[in-house]
């Protein structure tokens, strides 16, 4: 790249900054070098890389809240279709403008969508990858019952929890039934739990719900996943059942068909 175009280039990148995503060109440029979290999410996508297959040729991936597209690009280049979706236009702009920069045979596709509307999309992914989202959700766990049947052979999930990175997480896995009577079992160190922020977390006002790692197998367990690994601080790789994820569920699904809007016409409300 010569002097003139790698100016154009930076121009374009500081156009469309903030950036989130520390996107790697040609010529070592990248979009973020500066990122408060080092070479992020380069660090996180090492971290799971591993249990992806390097050949997803054939594979339909789903990336939720796919910012700039980091994750969807690394799906690609290995040949998976994918599809990125976002909440926010602005990072949309950031990974449409950098899918022409890599220029992949099989770009992903970007689209303009709010997690609840995958409710009404008629698809399943063989790949989902839920990272980084969980903990800005208001309603984080219809989002969870809502994705989880998409999933076909694994999803790979992570949010912030209440554990810090050095320590280890405690774990409590409820028994059956409990009384009335025996509510101080809620206060045992490791049940699982949800912190709930009312105002602003790490100077986000969309950080709602922080859950410890208990709270975090006891979701995806209630949810119909049967396998669920730790794979790092704050990150799993979650398998449905092969019969299905309704197998494994502990609920209707009255109340969500209600909340999504999604109730089959004659049935009864």
């Amino acid at each position: 790249m010569n002097a003139a175009n790698e100016s154009n280039f930076f121009k374009e990148i500081q156009q469309l900054s903030p950036w989130f995503h520390n996107l790697h060109f040609d010529d070592g440029i990248q979009t973020a070098p500066d990122h408060f979290l080092g070479d992020f999410p380069t660090k996180k996508w090492q971290q799971i890389q591993n249990v992806i297959p390097t050949d997803l040729n054939g594979w339909n991936c789903l990336d939720i809240g796919c910012n700039a597209g980091f994750y969807s690009f690394e799906l690609a280049k290995r040949g998976a279709r994918v599809l990125g979706i976002d909440s926010e236009p602005h990072y949309l702009n950031q990974a449409r403008w950098a899918s022409k920069i890599y220029n992949l045979k099989n770009p992903p596709i970007f689209r303009l969508m709010q997690i609840h509307d995958l409710a009404h999309l008629n698809e399943s992914f063989d790949l989902i990858l839920f990272m980084g989202v969980f903990y800005h959700l208001r309603y984080p766990l219809l989002a969870l019952d809502t994705i989880a049947p998409k999933v076909k052979a694994f999803m790979i999930f992570q949010t912030l929890t209440t554990t810090n990175k050095n320590d280890e997480p405690a774990s409590f896995e409820p028994r059956d039934n409990y009384s009335f009577e025996e509510r101080s079992i809620l206060n045992t160190p490791g049940w699982p739990t949800m912190a709930f922020i009312e105002k602003s977390f790490s100077d986000d006002s969309t950080n709602w719900w922080v859950p410890s790692h208990s709270a975090v197998l006891a979701l995806l367990r209630s949810t119909g996943f049967s396998s669920i690994v730790r794979l790092a601080h704050e990150i799993y790789i979650c398998r449905p059942p092969k019969k299905g994820i309704a197998k494994n569920r502990i609920w209707s699904d009255a109340e969500w068909k209600s909340a999504t809007r999604t109730k089959v016409k004659g049935e009864i409300t």
